[in-house]
């Protein structure tokens, strides 16, 4: 089982930030808790990476419940990598060569 804080992908960085712009341009509420949403996943995925089911090509994805989007990772050397912050409705697959 892999241990220690999960390696995130600078480009999951940015699509996490790009949510988090999105809906503080919209309801700062909203924001918060994606962010919190989004901080309690990479918690789940960091305690149990293999409580989630296998994805596309030796992944697997976390999805969040009150937002369209969700955590696609993968175990690498006894560590979590967090590969993208997918919205649920966008560009399937747009991660896969990361």
């Amino acid at each position: 089982m892999p241990g220690g804080p999960a390696w995130v992908h600078p480009e999951a960085i940015a699509e996490a930030r790009a949510a988090r712009q999105w809906y503080e341009a919209r309801n700062a509420e909203a924001a918060e808790a994606f962010v919190a949403e989004l901080d309690l996943a990479l918690e789940r995925i960091e305690e149990g990476p293999r409580s989630w089911p296998p994805y596309l090509a030796d992944t697997r994805r976390y999805l969040l419940r009150r937002f369209p989007f969700f955590v696609v990772f993968r175990e690498v050397d006894d560590r979590v990598q967090i590969v993208a912050v997918a919205h649920a409705r966008r560009r399937p697959g747009y991660w896969l060569g990361r």
